[in-house]
């Protein structure tokens, strides 16, 4: 399995009550830009950005990599996990 085919399922185990859609949500609006600036720093679309945060769609490693890199955060923090 390559990381292009790998996908991570969010939920929390410490049922923390806080999963990939709202943190990726919550990190945007905390840097104040909407999901087209986001999705273009990200080399995504704005689309994808959206079906990420209302939790329709699972980012692969490679996109939580970058999303995680551009928020300085961890994969850990970002999927959820403690």
């Amino acid at each position: 399995m390559t990381t292009e085919q790998f996908s991570i399922k969010y939920t929390s185990q410490n049922n923390v009550g806080e999963t990939f859609p709202a943190r990726l949500k919550s990190l945007r609006e905390a840097k104040q830009i909407d999901r087209k600036t986001l999705g273009e720093l990200c080399g995504l679309s704005k689309n994808m950005i959206g079906q990420y945060e209302r939790g329709e769609r699972e980012p692969t490693i490679k996109t939580l990599t970058v999303i995680a890199d551009y928020f300085d955060v961890s994969l850990d923090y970002l999927t959820g996990r403690k």
